[in-house]
Formats: C-alpha cells, structure tokens, sequence
C-alpha cells in the first residue's frame, strides 16, 4: 500500500491502524515512551524523518521520503524582484562589494529608522554583520535566500 500523506504524525498512525500496533505496541518495540507516542499522534511533539523511520521500523515499514522542486505561484512583482536580486547576485564579487559597501551601509542604517519587529530587525542585524566583515559569499547568499520564491524570513 502507497501512503501519500504530508504529516508525520499522520503516516505514523495510518501505519498503526494498518499493523494493529497500539501506542503501548509501539513503545515496548521501539523504546520510545508511550507519552512521547501519544505526542507524535497529536502533532503535540515534532516528529522528525529519522525518528518516524525508526518507528516504522518497527512496524516492518521503512519510510521513503521524495522531494521534487516545484514552480512557486510568484506574482509579477515577487518574480520581478527576485530575478532582479539573482542578477545583482551574479555581479557581486569582492571588487564590487567593497565598491558597493558605503552605499549598502547607509541603506541599511536608513532601513533601521523605519523598521521595527521581528523578523525585520533581525534580518537587517544579519546584513549588518555580514557587510561588517565583509562577507561576499555570505551577503550574496542572503540575498538569494532572502529573494527566494516562497521563503518566509524567520
């Protein structure tokens, strides 16, 4: 039987239901105590890949975990500024970064005055530091990350 699910806690427990394995089953088999089972099941406690693998093996199942990249619905404004900071990441080089460097300071001292909450202040704290060693590989990484189609900031 093929599972297509999205949750852990869900494949975990449609593997249960299929076994008959109860959460008191599961947790002499696997040495997981039953409360942190019961957490699992309810989303209460995150379940990670290796520990639901762990689980299932249990169970005789193995997981299989399949990743595919996937077109994001932009609109014409976030695809605009993303493919305008891929090109800027593409001619950022220490050359021009310590070219860029004044400039970008100011920008982010002027973003700072009108900027507040997180993850804003935080962000701009990342950008600081990193212009602040002069970290070319790391600003453009961030810029790309930032700018990525379906990133949220944290």
């Amino acid at each position: 039987m093929v599972l297509f699910m999205t949750g852990r806690s869900e494949i975990l427990r449609e593997v249960m239901l299929e076994t008959g394995t109860t959460q008191s089953d599961l947790s002499r088999m696997s040495g997981v105590h039953q409360p942190s089972i019961s957490g699992f099941l309810s989303g209460r406690v995150d379940l990670s890949d290796n520990q639901l693998d762990r689980l299932l093996s249990c169970m005789g199942r193995q997981l299989e975990v399949v990743r595919r990249p996937v077109l994001p619905d932009l609109t014409r404004s976030e695809r605009r500024s993303w493919q305008l900071h891929r090109g800027l990441s593409t001619l950022l080089d220490r050359d021009s970064f310590s070219q860029w460097r004044p400039r970008i300071k100011r920008n982010l001292d002027r973003l700072r005055d009108g900027v507040t909450g997180q993850p804003h202040e935080r962000n701009l704290q990342r950008w600081g530091e990193l212009v602040d060693r002069s970290d070319c590989v790391g600003q453009e990484r961030r810029v790309l990350k930032l700018t990525s189609p379906g990133y949220t900031a944290s």
